[in-house]
């Protein structure tokens, strides 16, 4: 049976999403699954009494009690209800810059060479000298090129050509599932609006640096507009 997502526009349910988080297995005390999870008293010990070391198991803290970086599907540790639990790992920043890097370099030559035969290429030369102006029409062409690009392959299996070679995926934070097209077309316009039309690698720069130091979950600027994270395949 294949493994292969879907393609976009297939109208896959949300809980067929193969990377979406699977849900933890039922209590055997008969609890819900979300709550902490019942402290046993260590070595025989009354109820509510601490081990020896002075510290119950459910605070320890992170990778054994949860925490930003996985940890606890109960939510028990210093960090309840971390919604990474149960996904792979937050996706390594530099990596995600050498993605990015080659998304821009494969559209920015479909933009070039679409420009040129629309002769809408923002260099021109006239009889005197070589003048750079700007040209609305190839902005808006590079806008909606960037971000087609970004939103189709986002929405399709959460890999543009880049993250696959990198080995990333873009994932929703509440549940790790592939994102929708609205959240998809949000995080895309967000990082590529003001790269076509003004701050260009300035703007990439600073929304995809933000992840180097965003705590607890490694986000760029476009992912926090979108609410989702990069995350690592293998």
């Amino acid at each position: 049976m294949s493994t292969e997502p879907p393609p976009f526009g297939s109208g896959q349910s949300p809980d067929e999403d193969p990377f979406r988080k699977q849900q933890p297995p039922p209590r055997q005390d008969g609890g819900s699954p979300y709550d902490p999870p019942p402290r046993q008293p260590p070595y025989g010990g009354g109820a509510g009494q601490p081990p020896p070391g002075g510290r119950p198991p459910g605070d320890q803290p992170p990778p054994y009690g949860g925490g930003p970086y996985g940890g606890d599907p109960y939510g028990g540790g210093p960090y309840p209800n971390d919604p990474l639990s149960g996904m792979p790992p937050l996706a390594d920043s530099g990596k995600r810059v050498l993605a990015r890097i080659i998304d821009m370099i494969l559209v920015g030559i479909v933009v070039v060479l679409l420009a040129w035969a629309f002769r809408i290429s923002q260099y021109t030369v006239d009889s005197d000298d070589f003048e750079f102006g700007k040209s609305l029409g190839q902005e808006v062409l590079a806008a909606v090129l960037y971000i087609a690009y970004d939103t189709f392959l986002t929405v399709r299996n959460g890999q543009t050509l880049g993250k696959k070679l990198m080995r990333l995926r873009v994932a929703n934070l509440n549940d790790g599932s592939t994102p929708s097209a609205q959240t998809a077309l949000i995080r895309a316009a967000v990082l590529w609006i003001p790269f076509a039309f003004c701050c260009a690698c300035i703007w990439t720069a600073i929304a995809g640096g933000w992840s180097f130091f965003d705590k607890p979950y490694k986000q760029g600027l476009h992912d926090k507009a979108a609410k989702t994270v990069v995350v690592s395949t293998g």
